[in-house]
């Protein structure tokens, strides 16, 4: 390589998608479950973040399932925030399911059965067995292969722990898993006795001198100690939704990768809440009841809300939580009014948080949040208009501003957001009372508008076949 050439090095970084809420990290409370100012990514609604916390440990308690919790509040306060860290607060163990009001709405199936789905995937069952394992330093290993190519083969096995050392016979699947794992001298393993499986531990400390350099993926653990042959206690979570689904498909499993799961019957439900009440009172299986967060509840209509009220009564139903931001308004799928556009008699059976508006304090922690997740240096100046602008029209909107003006910063070769670059992506982009402001100015020259009466005939309604006919 000649001297003048020069070697290019890039730095190779992880790209991540950044969501609307992927700043949340938990509801920031201490071990007294209260609510610090600023912590995990959530700033203020210190009661609603209080009351949400009793919920995550009444739901890790795992003795009390079937209740329903409503978090309603205006606009922009924060509410499916609340139930993004509650979902990170219980972490992967518990079962967390998150949908819309308006997904129930598919022509796949039914109302109820989509519901159904729902609070079966919300409800998680650990499933205790015991299994015989070997456990042990392979010695020695030895493999015959047929000298025509084809057939059996035959191989077999020294395995020793600090106690004891024994031979073992490999069939032809075991020998099949030793060649796949790459297993050799020097190596820890386990073999499930009854699936065959072989898993590499890692390599016995006894051989970290037999190479002079070795990977960084190459571990090293202890000889094992006691007995080769060892119980095991392993425990399985799945779903009661996984279940259902492997035993009302011909093809299984496969129906969990595809997503075709369809309509499940009745009677298969109840054969599998049979099955596994008796794993509960056997002692091999235990009811781990998650979190079924509904958003924009107000979609659901009164059939879905009848379902529910019975559903919540059955001793295998999670918590449900939903969230809405209507007042009074109709319930869907009938003419009477009610407080969140929820029937009065579901109300009555839920345990309502509310989320209150933000101040401007709190408008600029958040947004300065939002700037450290999406990479965004923001001048103070910036900062400071950029929360004036949340104020004065939404948080979402000034929200969506980090990331234009970032981009504005970056073509003029700038390391930092300035206060021109928020006002230019301001005056671009419209909020919604700017765009209602407009509307109305030039609701004449706009087809199709019910607004105003013109020449046009704007107030006339026009059908199919009116428009047909011009």
């Amino acid at each position: 390589m000649a001297d003048g050439d020069k070697l290019e090095v890039r730095e190779i970084t992880r790209i991540e998608r950044i969501g609307a809420h992927s700043h949340i990290r938990g509801l920031g409370l201490d071990d007294v479950l209260e609510a610090r100012s600023i912590s995990q990514g959530m700033v203020g609604q210190k009661d609603a973040r209080k009351a949400a916390g009793i919920i995550v440990q009444m739901v890790r308690e795992g003795k009390i399932a079937g209740r329903c919790i409503l978090i309603a509040g205006e606009p922009s306060t924060g509410k499916t925030a609340i139930a993004v860290g509650m979902a990170q607060a219980l972490g992967l163990e518990t079962p967390f399911t998150s949908m819309s009001g308006s997904e129930i709405y598919s022509l796949e199936m039914s109302k109820t059965e989509a519901l159904s789905q729902a609070l079966r995937k919300s409800i998680g069952v650990r499933i205790k067995e015991e299994t015989e394992i070997i456990e042990g330093e392979v010695v020695e290993i030895q493999i015959d292969r047929p000298t025509s190519g084809t057939g059996q083969k035959v191989g077999k096995v020294t395995l020793k722990t600090t106690e004891m050392e024994t031979n073992y016979d490999l069939g032809n699947k075991i020998i099949e898993c030793f060649m796949n794992a790459k297993i050799q001298a020097g190596d820890i393993i386990t073999i499930d006795k009854a699936s065959g499986k072989v898993n590499k531990l890692g390599r016995s400390f006894t051989r970290a001198r037999d190479y002079d350099a070795t990977g960084i993926q190459t571990r090293f653990v202890q000889c094992p100690e006691g007995e080769l042959q060892k119980r095991k206690e392993v425990v399985h979570t799945v779903t009661l939704h996984e279940i259902d689904v492997i035993n009302s498909r011909t093809h299984g499993f496969l129906a969990l990768f595809s997503g075709d799961t369809g309509e499940i019957k009745q009677e298969v439900r109840d054969q599998i809440n049979n099955k596994v009440a008796e794993w509960r009172e056997e002692g091999k299986a235990e009811i781990n009841p998650g979190v079924l967060f509904i958003d924009e509840a107000h979609m659901l209509d009164v059939e879905c809300f009848s379902y529910l009220n019975r559903a919540l009564e059955s001793d295998m139903a999670p918590v449900v939580i939903m969230a809405t931001n209507r007042g009074i308004t109709r319930i869907r799928g009938t003419d009477y009014k009610s407080p969140h556009g929820i029937p009065i008699d579901l109300l009555d059976r839920m345990i309502i948080i509310r989320t209150v508006p933000y101040s401007e304090k709190e408008f600029k922690e958040i947004l300065k949040i939002r700037c450290e997740e999406e990479d965004c240096q923001m001048s103070t100046d910036g900062l400071t208009v950029l929360t004036r602008i949340a104020t004065e029209t939404s948080l979402r909107y000034a929200i969506q501003l980090i990331t234009t003006a970032n981009l504005l910063a970056r073509r003029r070769r700038a390391t930092e957001v300035t206060i021109e670059d928020v006002k230019k992506v301001y005056t671009l982009f419209l909020d919604e009372s700017r765009s209602s402001r407009i509307l109305k100015e030039y609701q004449d020259e706009y087809l199709f508008n019910d607004a105003g009466s013109g020449p046009t005939g704007s107030n006339t309604k026009v059908t199919p076949m009116d428009v047909g006919d011009n």
